[in-house]
């Protein structure tokens, strides 16, 4: 299998925390907050990665190299931000197969990704995002569903329980053709296309953590020591 990690982002939020390297490469007990999602997708059976880097892009790139633990790692740079969708749609030329994963470079969500892959190939879906069910909260937008599909994206909004959008897809590579420049992937492609196409959800309650704000950054270092301990 094969993944694409969108890993170019600023980080702005965490600026005054990690001013030194990239967000993905933001300290997380001792390794780079990155390294375990590359691990966690290695043991998931993904064995090539596309690495959608910018910013401070030196950086990932002396750390992982081309080959980490045995996953082969290829690049895909961006000059000039190209939003989500653009680094998707640019890192996809890059991709070998038809059926390509794309995980958020911030964000750690312990899906089952054979699993996942299974579904989706069953399924007549062009593009599946992975849920999960979380309380009281208004950091994260909200997906509606019948039964797998997709019906509505909702902004974000305090609210007392639902899905949100966990940042791991599957998707078809042809499903960005005729797309270019700087687009934003959740906005002119998800949120427009899902009465069009058939977006679909795989639902997990895998451990979830988006380090994207200090406090979720602070509770990520306890987490993952603990997870350590336990293994």
């Amino acid at each position: 299998m094969e993944a694409v990690i969108l890993a170019g982002g600023f980080g702005t939020r965490l600026k005054h925390i990690v001013s030194d390297v990239p967000k993905p490469m933001a300290p997380v007990c001792g390794k780079p907050f990155l390294e375990y999602i590359i691990n966690y997708l290695k043991s998931n059976g993904v064995r090539r990665i596309v690495l959608a880097v910018g910013y401070m892009r030196e950086k990932i790139i002396e750390y992982f190299g081309t080959d980490f633990h045995g996953v082969s790692i290829v690049y895909s740079e961006e000059e000039t931000p190209l939003l989500t969708g653009g680094a998707i749609k640019k890192a996809l030329s890059y991709c070998k197969n038809d059926n390509i994963f794309v995980i958020n470079g911030d964000t750690y969500f312990g899906v089952d990704l054979k699993q996942m892959h299974e579904c989706f190939v069953s399924s007549r879906s062009v593009l599946k995002i992975a849920v999960k069910h979380m309380y009281n909260f208004d950091r994260y937008g909200t997906v509606e569903f019948t039964g797998e599909r997709i019906i509505n994206f909702y902004a974000k909004r305090l609210i007392k329980g639902g899905f949100i959008n966990g940042g791991v897809y599957l998707m078809k590579k042809s499903l960005l053709d005729g797309y270019g420049g700087a687009f934003s992937f959740e906005t002119d492609v998800m949120e427009k296309l899902v009465n069009n196409i058939h977006i679909t959800v795989f639902q997990s309650n895998g451990y979830f953590i988006d380090i994207g704000v200090p406090d979720d950054y602070a509770r990520a270092q306890i987490d993952f020591k603990q997870m350590r301990k336990e293994r």
